[in-house]
């Protein structure tokens, strides 16, 4: 197996995503590490019972957003390559709503980078969410991250 040159990988749709297929794209033979974080869909929130989520992006915004953050990890950690797959449309419970994973030599620096790409994708990237209840009801979220959310910022 060949490592490729270092790359970033990075996928915004309404396709399912699999751990597979991003643990494949990134694996290398001179790392010893690939760090995966994988965010799904839970069955709750704040006490009321969640049956989906729906997510909808500003996909050149969210491609370019991530971009950056790729180069700001790769600006901390040794790392070879980096995916970032993010699911939008309708997610049943259980599915992947995020995939995010970093390959390198060793394991620090992935574990440090996988952490630090999902907090930053969560402050920074507009990607929006639709959480839909089972008594029908549905608010969308922003992440409390968020630095563009309306309640971070401030009307004068």
């Amino acid at each position: 197996m060949e490592c490729k040159k270092s790359q970033n990988i990075i996928k915004i749709s309404h396709d399912v995503l699999k751990c597979d297929d991003v643990y494949q794209m990134i694996g290398c033979p001179t790392c010893g590490a690939i760090s995966l974080f994988v965010g799904t869909t839970r069955d709750h929130f704040e006490g009321k019972k969640v049956v989906e989520l729906e997510y909808e992006a500003y996909i050149p915004m969210a491609e370019k957003e991530i971009e950056t953050i790729c180069a700001e990890v790769r600006s901390k950690w040794q790392v070879k390559h980096i995916a970032v797959y993010h699911r939008l449309g309708l997610v049943k419970i259980g599915e992947a709503s995020v995939i995010i994973g970093i390959s390198s030599t060793h394991r620090h620096e992935s574990l440090q980078a996988v952490q630090y790409c999902i907090d930053k994708l969560k402050e920074k990237v507009p990607i929006w969410k639709k959480e839909v209840y089972e008594d029908g009801g549905s608010d969308w979220k922003a992440n409390k991250e968020c630095d563009w959310s309306a309640e971070n910022i401030s009307h004068t």
